[in-house]
C-alpha cells in the first residue's frame, strides 16, 4: 500500500538523480522513470482508488505535491543544460568560412541532348546552320505546304494531335521548318538543320512514344543534287558512328521529296553478319531523305527551274539507341537516374 513516507522518499530519490544528470537523454530518461506513465507516481495515482476511504486526502495530496515538485525541477534542469549548450556555442571557436564547402554534385546533360548536340555539331562543321521553329502548327503548314493536301492517304502515316482551334494541331514531324526556312532566307541559298520536338498520338512502346526530338535538314541552292545528299549523309554517319560504317540509300515514299530515300548504316553490333536487332538484315535505318519536291520549293517561294535542294529527318533518340545499345525507347521519359547515371 502506498503512503506518504514512501512518497517523499521517491521525490528525494528523484531529485538527487536529477541533480547529477548533465545531456538531454539522460534527462529524458529520467522524465520516463519518474514521471512517465508507468513511473512509480503515476502507479500511485492509479491505486488511490484501492486506498481506505480515510487515507485517499492526505496521500493524494502528497502525490499532487510531489508531481509538482519533480515537474518544476525537470523544468528548470532542462532550462539549465540548455544554457549551458549555449554558453559552449558561443564559446567555441567561430566557424571558418574561408575553408572549403561541401562540394555539389554535378548534373549532366540528359543522353539525348547529348546525341542532338552531337548532331548539331557535325552539321556545323558542314555549313549548316540551326533554325528553329514553333511546336504547334497549322494544318496548312504541316501538311498542304508538303504537298499533303487534305484527304491524301500519306496523312495516315501521322497519328495527329487536333487542338480545339481549326488547323491548329502539334506538328507530327519537322518537316513543316522547311517552308518556315525557306520563305524567310528566299532568294538566298540556305543550310539549315531545324531540330525540335514532334507529337503523334500513337501506342507507347519499346520502339515508340507519343512525344520525341527529330532533327530535319535542308539545303536549297542552284545546282543542288542527290549526289550533294549522299555525300552529306555519308559523312555524317562516318562522323556520328565510326569511319569503317558502311552506308546505303534504298529507294522510298515521302510527299515532300522526290526521289525519295530511306539512309541505312550497317548493324553496329553485328557488325552487318545479322542479328535480332537488325532484324537479322545487318542493316540499321537511321534517316529519311530526298530531294525537295518542286511544289515545296515553290511553297517556300523559290523557283523550281532555277533552284533545287535536298532533306532529310532523323530522331536523336533512335541514333543514341543504336550508339548506346539502348533496347527501349521509353527509358528516355522515365527520369530513371539508374539509367541517366551511366551516361557519364
Amino acid at each position: 500500500m502506498v503512503t506518504v513516507d514512501e512518497l517523499e522518499r521517491l521525490r528525494e530519490e528523484a531529485l538527487r538523480e536529477l541533480e547529477g544528470l548533465d545531456t538531454e537523454e539522460a534527462l529524458q530518461a529520467w522524465y520516463a522513470g519518474y514521471l512517465g506513465r508507468r513511473s512509480r507516481l503515476m502507479e500511485a495515482f492509479a491505486a488511490l482508488g484501492t486506498l481506505p476511504r480515510e487515507l485517499r486526502p492526505a496521500i493524494g495530496r502528497k502525490a499532487n505535491e510531489v508531481k509538482e515538485a519533480l515537474e518544476a525541477a525537470y523544468a528548470a534542469r532542462r532550462e539549465a543544460l540548455r544554457q549551458a549548450a549555449l554558453r559552449r556555442e558561443l564559446e567555441a571557436p567561430p566557424l571558418d568560412v574561408t575553408l572549403p564547402g561541401r562540394p555539389v554534385r554535378a548534373g549532366r546533360l540528359h543522353p539525348a541532348t547529348r546525341t542532338l548536340r552531337e548532331i548539331v555539331a557535325i552539321f556545323a562543321e558542314m555549313g549548316f546552320q540551326v533554325f528553329t521553329s514553333r511546336d504547334v502548327e497549322t494544318d496548312e503548314y504541316n501538311f498542304q505546304l508538303l504537298n499533303i493536301p487534305p484527304h491524301h492517304p500519306a496523312r495516315d502515316m501521322w497519328s495527329t494531335f487536333y487542338t480545339d482551334r481549326e488547323g491548329v494541331i502539334l506538328r507530327t514531324h519537322t518537316s513543316p521548318g522547311q517552308i518556315h526556312a525557306m520563305r524567310a532566307f528566299c532568294p538566298e541559298p540556305i543550310r539549315v538543320i531545324l531540330p525540335g520536338m514532334c507529337y503523334r498520338y500513337e501506342q507507347i512502346t519499346a520502339r515508340s512514344e507519343i512525344m520525341f526530338h527529330q532533327v530535319e535538314g535542308l539545303a536549297v541552292g542552284p545546282g543542288v543534287t542527290m549526289s550533294d545528299l549522299k555525300g552529306t549523309l555519308t559523312d555524317f554517319a562516318r562522323r556520328m558512328f565510326g569511319p569503317e560504317r558502311k552506308v546505303r540509300f534504298r529507294a522510298s515514299y515521302f510527299p515532300f521529296t522526290e526521289p525519295s530515300v530511306e539512309v541505312d548504316i550497317d548493324c553496329i553490333l553485328c557488325e552487318g553478319r545479322g542479328c535480332r536487332v537488325c532484324k537479322h538484315t545487318g542493316w540499321l535505318e537511321i534517316a529519311g531523305a530526298g530531294m525537295v519536291h518542286p511544289v515545296v520549293l515553290q511553297n517556300g517561294g523559290y523557283d523550281p527551274r532555277r533552284f533545287t535542294g535536298f532533306a532529310f529527318g532523323m530522331g536523336p533518340q533512335r541514333i543514341t539507341m543504336l550508339k548506346h545499345r539502348i533496347d527501349d525507347i521509353r527509358y528516355f521519359w522515365a527520369n530513371d537516374l539508374r539509367f541517366l547515371e551511366q551516361f557519364d
